[in-house]
């Protein structure tokens, strides 16, 4: 063995000859080497969620995961719209804590830390902190018109607009959900939460705070 696989644990060694021979084996059925490396990060990231600290948060951000990304993307691909960018980028703290008042990942998150930090980090948009506030931008969107990027707001506290979490597609959505959870992706489906909805909006650039 050469001393950089030593070096490697040996789930990253698993995963490397794992990349390696998916590679060797581009000239006949299997994937290119683009897609080889795509196949080795998708297994690093899953790796990464499935040793998180919270059993029930790793399985949930798994599992949500799972149902609204594709394996990777293919060279033919369209563009990322930047709705969808915006949604794709908070998959990226799947698993954060939950902080009442949090808006950083280094902290923690509350439901509109998380949806304020995002837009801030994937669109440029400053937006208000609270979801109430929130509830006001862009355009109100059908239930039955929602699309990835949506803002969804629930009512969670007795209020309107007390909860808000960003669509995903296929009814699903990713938010910071309470004290003693993490960032993860729920079905809207669920009772719970279909009979708390109150609304969604679709940010529009005009309505950032700069």
């Amino acid at each position: 063995m050469s001393p950089l696989l030593r070096l490697l644990s040996p789930l990253r060694c698993g995963l490397v000859l794992a990349a390696l021979v998916l590679t060797g084996c581009s000239t006949t059925q299997g994937p290119d080497s683009a897609e080889a490396e795509a196949l080795l990060a998708q297994l690093s990231q899953e790796h990464r969620y499935n040793t998180q600290a919270d059993p029930l948060g790793a399985y949930l951000a798994n599992r949500g995961h799972s149902d609204v990304t594709s394996t990777y993307s293919r060279p033919n691909d369209k563009p990322l719209s930047s709705q969808q960018h915006f949604a794709n980028t908070a998959l990226d703290f799947l698993g954060v804590k939950y902080r009442y008042g949090g808006d950083a990942p280094s902290d923690g998150f509350d439901c509109s830390g998380l949806v304020n930090y995002v837009a801030e980090k994937s669109l440029g948009l400053k937006l208000p902190r609270t979801s109430a506030e929130m509830a006001r931008l862009g355009q109100n969107i059908n239930k039955k018109n929602l699309q990835k990027g949506d803002l969804v707001f629930f009512n969670t506290s007795g209020k309107r607009f007390s909860h808000v979490g960003i669509y995903l597609g296929d009814n699903k959505f990713v938010h910071a959900p309470r004290t003693g959870a993490v960032v993860r992706v729920e079905d809207m489906t669920i009772n719970y939460w279909k009979k708390r909805y109150n609304g969604a909006r679709r940010l529009l650039s005009q309505n950032s705070t700069h």
